[in-house]
């Protein structure tokens, strides 16, 4: 059974870093990525990152979070710096573990794991 489990948000202020991590449990995985979800919006894409090691960004957190991934630990990572209140959310650990045929790292149903979400609040 495959379980994504994250950790590392919470509370910063403007400015400030964190670092997100995403245990998996072993297994191949074809993209792995981190999407985003604030109150009342739908879950976006932040980054995601493939097994040939392609590594994709979404424009709004481009030079201020870094996508990684360490396969002898099973673990995907998400540095997040210079944050901003406007990254505040609930963020997921997806995962696709099916072959990868085509289509945008964004959407959403390419992916067919999730993790329980970590929160993330930064403050002005």
């Amino acid at each position: 059974q495959v379980q994504l489990v994250e950790s590392g948000g919470g509370s910063v202020q403007a400015g400030g870093s964190l670092r997100l991590s995403c245990a998996a449990s072993r297994y191949t995985y074809n993209i792995m990525g981190w999407f985003r979800q604030a109150p009342g919006k739908e879950r976006e894409g932040v980054a995601a990152i493939y097994t040939g090691g392609y590594i994709y960004y979404t424009e709004f957190v481009k030079g201020r979070f870094t996508i990684s991934r360490d396969n002898a630990k099973n673990t995907l990572y998400l540095q997040m710096k210079s944050l901003k209140p406007e990254d505040t959310a609930m963020y997921y650990c997806a995962a696709r573990t099916e072959f990868f045929y085509g289509g945008s790292w964004r959407d959403v149903s390419l992916y067919n794991y999730w993790g329980q979400g970590t929160q993330v609040t930064v403050s002005s």
